[in-house]
């Protein structure tokens, strides 16, 4: 096992109702920004609920981040934050909103263009406080420190992070769900898949400990996630996946053990460039990524094949053909397709995608930093 430092200090409070509950965990007499996105907290009752929540708090409103969080809507909010001396930032939304407040609570205090934070990664010496209530699971970001931001101006979607951008608190209400449309529901699901897979598909550490967690957000994530797709008030089925997403990219299971992340830095480029869902790009990389590093994922993979999936083929690579399959087979079945084409994005698209991931400096990825620009070039002509 490799050396790790963990530390997480977000609150979870986990539950029907713990909306409720909120205005224990904000400091009396703050100045409350409340940020989301589309506005569907409004007709889903999440809104009054917060609203209620929040009653003796000032409490100011910044609607429309977008689903890809753009850096040109948060800077709006963070001239808000200015103007009316806000001392917390609540975001009510999915990850986008998440990563947008905590993109917001950095860019308060910073000094200078705020596209530094991300595009130099300037050091975030102060932040705003911040907290969620989260209605769609997905990314993780309620329990994290880091984001994502896109630049509409210059096409470029790029990552951050600071430990003052943990959230106080979050509020993880499966009920806020029922009424999430399908695409969300499988997105959320296949993106917690895939924030795991990336942790856990790497090379052996001895570290079963980590590796069992792994595995069994993995299974439970494909036991439940056909359930809360199928049956939009299954509370218990809707509860796992968040717990799942939650639990995917909080640290722990990443904690001693080495990381991938080369799914993740080539789809931000196809959302960069083509607007596809953030999980619609991992579903589309994610199989050509493993079928290309198979040798170097090799131990991980035949694991993986038959403890997750139950291969029990005594040939190795018959083991690593059918969990490939059997991935691409899982997210294809959450109605998240897995290729290009299935976008309309042919090959010429290809080598833009690569020349934003050299710009981006994305140019070693992988465990082994070993992960070249041809190489990525090669997992997106198998992903076609």
């Amino acid at each position: 096992m490799q050396n790790f430092t963990f530390y997480n200090p977000t609150r979870i409070l986990f539950g029907k109702g713990k909306i409720a509950g909120i205005a224990d965990e904000i400091p009396a007499g703050s100045r409350v920004l409340m940020t989301y996105g589309g506005g569907s907290i409004r007709t889903n009752g999440v809104y009054d609920q917060v609203m209620a929540a929040l009653a003796g708090f000032t409490v100011f409103e910044f609607g429309g981040i977008e689903a890809n969080p753009r850096f040109e809507t948060l800077m709006r909010a963070v001239e808000r934050c200015r103007e009316d001396s806000i001392d917390f930032l609540l975001a009510v939304g999915g990850g986008s909103v998440i990563d947008g407040t905590k993109f917001i609570a950095a860019a308060r205090y910073h000094e200078g263009d705020a596209w530094a934070l991300l595009s130099e990664q300037a050091p975030i010496k102060r932040a705003l406080p911040l907290a969620s209530v989260l209605t769609l699971p997905a990314t993780g970001s309620e329990m994290n420190a880091g984001g994502v931001i896109t630049r509409e101006a210059t096409h470029e979607k790029l990552p951050f992070r600071s430990p003052l951008l943990y959230p106080r608190f979050s509020v993880l209400d499966p009920s806020t769900t029922f009424t999430l449309p399908l695409r969300q529901v499988a997105n959320g699901v296949v993106d917690a898949f895939t924030h795991t897979v990336e942790q856990y598909l790497t090379y052996p550490v001895n570290a079963p400990l980590q590796d069992r967690f792994a595995e069994g957000l993995l299974q439970t994530l494909i036991e439940e996630g056909p359930k809360a797709l199928a049956q939009l008030d299954d509370y218990d089925a809707r509860a796992n996946v968040m717990w799942c997403a939650t639990l995917a990219l909080n640290g722990l299971i990443g904690a001693g053990v080495p990381q991938d992340w080369t799914t993740h830095m080539i789809g931000h480029e196809l959302t960069a460039l083509h607007g596809l869902d953030h999980a619609q790009t991992l579903a589309i990389v994610l199989p050509g990524t493993l079928r290309r590093r198979r040798v170097a994922k090799r131990d991980k993979l035949v694991q993986y094949g038959r403890r997750v999936w139950g291969i029990d083929a005594t040939d190795e690579e018959v083991v690593i053909d059918q969990a490939i399959e059997r991935t691409r087979h899982f997210f294809e079945s959450m109605n998240v397709k897995t290729r290009l084409s299935d976008y309309g994005i042919g090959r010429e698209a290809i080598p833009p995608l690569l020349e934003g991931l050299e710009r981006h400096g994305m140019i070693r990825l992988g465990g082994h930093a070993d992960v070249t620009p041809d190489i990525s070039r090669e997992i997106l002509e198998l992903c076609a």
